[in-house]
Formats: structure tokens, C-alpha cells, sequence
């Protein structure tokens, strides 16, 4: 269940996305997660609103949990930025944290942090000297659509 906890509809309340001039670009969003293959699975799809007001998918994972490795496997699928990522994700401490490589081939991580039964927070982080230093990248808020905390 550490990614089955999950599962239903959300708001990204917030989200921040480091443009390669140093500017922060905000964004609102929604994120739907659903088990898929007869429950061995959960895959979720993220989206944003434009600056017009409509709904642009960003992409897609699809995670399954490997006993080999006692660890899930994460496959980023988007069309939109033309790359699919793979990650290898485990519970460390109180945070879920994924780590693969991005399109550049630089170390990403991307994390799970905050969580409670109706919100979590997430960050992405790159480094570009094979893990010496690390910078984010991403930030989002998130909140489950149907809580009322």
C-alpha cells in the first residue's frame, strides 16, 4: 500500500517548476490515481490547467511493487515532454523517495513527503555531479479533492 494510499482524485494546489533562467513558474493542477492490473499496480495521471483554464495532461506512472528488490518499480510515460523515465522507489524514514535518471541522464529523486490521509507534498530533485549536491527542480502541494481537512 505505500503507493495504494494514494488512490482517488487531488488538487495540486500549488506547483513550481525551476525554468533554466532561475524563474519559478506556479501552476494548479489535478492528479488521478487508480489501481490497474487486477490490483498489482497503480498507475496515476498528472495534469495542469493553463493560463487559459484548460485541463493539460502531463503525463502518466504506472508502479508495481518487485519482492526481488523490496522496492517498486515507477515508469513516467510523457508524451508532452517527448521521455519516458524509470525510477526505483522505497520508503525511507517517513518520505517515499524515487530515483532514476531524467532525459539529460542526471540523477533525479523524486519524493513523497508530508503525507497524511488527505494531503502530501512532493519534490523533485536533480544533480548534475552524480549526486554530490542536489538541487529542486519541482514543488507541489497536494490535497485529496474530497477531504475536508
Amino acid at each position: 500500500m505505500l503507493f495504494g494510499q494514494f488512490v482517488g482524485d487531488w488538487d495540486i494546489l500549488e506547483s513550481r517548476y525551476l525554468r533554466g533562467d532561475g524563474q519559478w513558474v506556479q501552476q494548479r493542477g489535478e492528479l488521478h490515481w487508480g489501481w490497474i492490473l487486477d490490483g498489482k499496480a497503480v498507475q496515476d495521471v498528472w495534469l495542469h490547467f493553463d493560463e487559459t483554464g484548460r485541463l493539460i495532461p502531463d503525463g502518466t506512472t504506472v508502479r508495481f511493487y518487485d519482492h526481488r528488490i523490496d522496492a517498486w518499480h515507477s515508469i513516467w510515460v510523457s508524451p508532452n515532454h517527448h521521455g519516458v523515465m524509470s525510477f526505483v522507489g522505497r520508503q525511507v524514514n517517513d518520505e517515499i523517495v524515487l530515483e532514476g535518471r531524467g532525459l539529460d541522464g542526471n540523477l533525479l529523486k523524486w519524493i513523497f513527503y508530508e503525507i497524511s490521509p488527505n494531503s502530501f507534498n512532493w519534490r523533485g530533485e536533480e544533480s548534475n555531479d552524480q549526486g554530490k549536491s542536489w538541487v529542486v527542480t519541482e514543488e507541489m502541494q497536494i490535497r485529496r479533492r474530497d477531504s475536508r481537512d
